[in-house]
């Protein structure tokens, strides 16, 4: 595995890999770092489907809104390149912010419609630097796939939509959240959290796994129902403080006419969460398939 820091080095050695190893498909996978076995998944994922594998490690400070934990987010260089080589990555690109953005950039891609609600809404801004980063690296990357975490399910239908509007010529891999044994999903923000609040957090994962239950077993059946459910399930914590809670369809993230039974639709249902523990902002997600999918 080798490290590289510019644009010019990391297509070098993306063409050399290319030419001396008769290697054709590229896999990306874009991280801010601090990896963890979610990462580890997504880089394991890209190993089975492409020929080479670069992951980039940059935390994109334009998806960060004023007084956001920019300058705090977990940073740790020499962790996180050796999780990458163990998880089977050839190529890690760490570009520095001037990098990336060598002067006041007066472009920006903004996705409209998909990112109006949940994160969208309770973080003006932050998907248009998303969306305006990862265009960058499949700029300068030009891989075959890129491969993201469901764990943040609207960024994964925000990235689709960007890739189907500008005809981008890369294939969006979305994998599976990887959770802790007792449920909370990983992230790397969960270092944030002190054992009180680590121990609330499971919550999360509690409440979408009661409310999926409730409406399999038809229990409850609208997205109404559903909302109410997570919301009084996750209040039994007392540290919780409910950024948003909702259930639209996916991919569209459209709210759902609450007459109709959310299983009964005949499109997938994403239960989709954001609670505050402490200074410590969690999301989590269920993804519902209609019966018989």
């Amino acid at each position: 595995m080798k490290a590289v820091r510019t644009i010019t080095e990391l297509r070098a050695q993306i063409e050399d890999l290319k030419s001396s190893l008769n290697k054709t498909t590229v896999g990306l996978v874009p991280t801010m770092g601090y990896l963890h076995q979610g990462h580890a998944s997504l880089i394991r994922a890209a190993k089975e489907k492409s020929d080479i594998v670069v992951v980039s490690i940059f935390v994109n400070p334009i998806q960060f809104g004023p007084g956001e934990d920019f300058e705090t987010y977990p940073r740790d260089e020499e962790r996180d390149l050796a999780a990458a080589e163990g998880a089977g990555a050839d190529l890690v690109f760490l570009p520095s912010v001037e990098t990336m953005y060598p002067k006041a950039a007066k472009t920006r891609i903004a996705v409209s419609d998909v990112t109006s609600g949940l994160c969208g809404a309770s973080r003006p801004g932050h998907f248009d630097g998303v969306t305006t980063v990862v265009s960058k690296l499949f700029h300068i990357v030009q891989p075959n796939y890129a491969f993201f975490g469901m764990k943040d399910a609207q960024q994964v239908a925000v990235i689709e939509q960007m890739v189907f509007d500008l005809n981008f010529n890369v294939e969006i891999v979305p994998c599976p959240i990887i959770r802790e044994e007792d449920g909370l999903a990983l992230s790397s923000r969960n270092v944030y959290l002190n054992p009180e609040e680590r121990s609330q957090a499971l919550v999360l994962s509690q409440s979408l796994r009661k409310t999926q239950a409730a409406l399999e077993k038809r229990e409850i059946r609208t997205a109404g129902e559903a909302r109410d459910l997570l919301v009084s399930s996750i209040r039994q914590s007392s540290l919780a403080v409910i950024d948003y809670v909702e259930v639209v369809a996916f991919p569209e993230l459209s709210l759902l006419e609450d007459e109709a039974g959310v299983l009964e639709n005949g499109e997938p249902v994403l239960m989709a969460l954001a609670v505050k523990f402490g200074k410590t902002r969690l999301i989590d997600n269920c993804l519902l398939y209609p019966k018989g999918e």
